[in-house]
């Protein structure tokens, strides 16, 4: 149906575009989410991987965010969804107007912000960012070509997209999960936007399975194995599970969402993760408690596994360092505050001996929770749970009082709303408040700026793996070498990192300096 906003006049063939319609041409799965092609003669805009016929190349616009193609006068294609391409931002440690917008984007999709789509939302975010409102709009249209409340608006209207046609959830409460205020404003935005009401949409979609099944995409290559060994070998007994068979790969775990402001209880629940053997696609399933939340969900789930990573531009910095590594990435965590309490748990120890104190402190202080598996029964314990924790509870598992304080300090840091451990928190401040708690020192800060902020440019200097890969084991001040030779890493050093784990026996040496967290 066709947009009342015109479609763009026709534009000179540029080379990078040039090469954007053969990657388009050759339905290239590595550049899934880095463009978006319009199509002037439909009106629609589509990912690189899309299975319909190829359009002429005079006829293709190429954009690098679906908010440009859609502040353009283009629509989503229902075919290839442009919902489900993974997400694309380029990096930069130089350019402070891209760091500015990078930052703004990272916030916005935390979904951390109130209600950013009014005033003062925007002004909130500003705030945050330590600029005017009146910049950050200047600066953003500047880098992306939208405005903030324009790129919001296309996530939260390709969020409804993806939970009408892949959820049987009523049309209000994607609404609601969607991000917006009321139902009203929501059939407006997404009549106004695709000339679609929602349900004419659903009526539109295949047949759909009760419950919800969503589908998450990813740039290949990725290492599957590899990713759900490490995950595997910090399995938590009662809280997480991760199965490799011939048929199956997955991950499953017990979850909790933190309340919104008003004090309504957590939602509570689990995640099933299965990665299809076929399409760089990941299945995702989540209990029915956790249908208020989806699209937060989605985006945890998405860092937790790093689907977002763009794995050519990548491997085109560490490649030479790190060849045949490309399929890495950094394994994230659903929940930050949990990641580091384990990391805390596993100074100084071994990935079995922190695994064995995370399920004791998990079966003491956690919380019981339904799933359908045995294996699951448990929710990891809350920031407030373990701030009123007692010393002598925590001894009894095995954990000496040095790490007790790390832990309850941690706990009263993050339940008072002094320290925020996910991704749209700010890096710096972050890591220099966890450096200020007692028994918490650089090499774990920098393990949770990697693990649970999602940092790319995370970079524990006092590494010893780190320090084989670079050819310093031994030397006198390793960390502080390490920190300059490994400048040539920037933006990527967090992938650098779990490289230098991967590479061999230097990775399973070095009590205290390796990833037993």
């Amino acid at each position: 149906m066709p947009r009342t906003s015109p479609r763009p006049a026709a534009e000179p063939a540029s080379a990078p575009d040039d090469a954007r319609y053969l990657a388009l041409a050759a339905r290239d799965a590595r550049f899934d989410g880095r463009f978006f092609t319009g199509v002037t003669s439909t009106g629609i805009y589509c990912r690189p991987v899309c299975g319909v016929r190829t359009p002429r190349r005079e006829n293709c616009r190429f954009y690098d965010l679906a908010a440009q193609a859609e502040a353009a006068g283009f629509r989503p294609c229902l075919r290839c969804r442009p919902e489900l391409a993974p997400r694309q931002l380029v990096w930069s440690t130089q350019d402070a107007p891209a760091i500015l917008a990078r930052e703004a984007v990272r916030l916005l999709e935390s979904g951390t912000l109130q209600d950013p789509a009014h005033g003062a939302g925007l002004q909130a975010l500003a705030a945050r960012l330590g600029v005017s409102d009146r910049h950050l709009r200047r600066v953003f249209e500047a880098s992306l070509g939208v405005s903030p409340l324009q790129y919001l608006q296309t996530r939260r209207l390709l969020a409804a997209k993806q939970l009408l046609t892949d959820t049987d959830l009523p049309v209000t409460q994607v609404a609601l999960a969607s991000g917006f205020g009321s139902v009203r404003r929501f059939n407006a935005a997404f009549q106004g936007h695709y000339g679609l009401n929602p349900t004419q949409l659903r009526q539109r979609g295949a047949a759909r399975a009760p419950g919800a099944t969503l589908r998450l995409a990813y740039r290949p290559p990725l290492d599957v194995p590899a990713l759900l060994g490490f995950f595997g070998q910090r399995c938590m007994p009662g809280v997480e599970e991760v199965l490799v068979t011939d048929a199956l790969q997955a991950l499953r775990r017990t979850v909790r969402w933190p309340s919104a402001a008003g004090g309504a209880a957590p939602h509570a629940g689990w995640i099933d993760v299965r990665f299809d053997r076929a399409r760089p696609l990941v299945w995702l399933q989540v209990s029915e408690s956790l249908y208020p939340v989806l699209p937060q969900v989605m985006a945890r789930v998405r860092g937790m596994l790093d689907l977002d990573a763009d794995p050519e531009a990548i491997d085109a910095v560490l490649g030479a360092a790190f060849p045949g590594t490309a399929g890495l990435r950094v394994p994230g965590a659903f929940d930050g505050f949990e990641l580091a309490v384990r990391a805390v748990l596993g100074q100084q120890i071994s990935v079995a001996a922190a695994r064995t104190l995370a399920a004791r402190l998990a079966d003491r202080f956690g919380e019981p929770v339904a799933t359908p598996w045995e294996a699951l029964t448990r929710l990891f314990p809350s920031p407030a749970t373990l701030a009123a924790a007692e010393g002598d509870a925590l001894g009894a598992l095995g954990i000496v009082r040095q790490r007790q304080a790390a832990i309850v300090a941690l706990a009263r840091a993050v339940d008072a709303g002094r320290l925020a451990l996910h991704a749209g928190a700010d890096v710096a401040a972050t890591t220099a408040a966890l450096c200020a708690l007692p028994g918490i020192g650089d090499w774990t800060a920098q393990y949770i700026a990697m693990r649970a902020l999602r940092w790319p440019d995370a970079f524990p200097a006092g590494d010893v793996a780190v320090h084989a890969a670079l050819g310093l084991k031994g030397t006198a001040r390793p960390a502080v070498a390490a920190a300059a030779a490994a400048d040539g890493w920037r933006p990527w050093r967090s992938y650098a990192v779990v490289r230098a784990w991967h590479a061999g026996p230097a990775a399973s040496s070095g009590v205290g300096k390796l990833p037993h967290q």
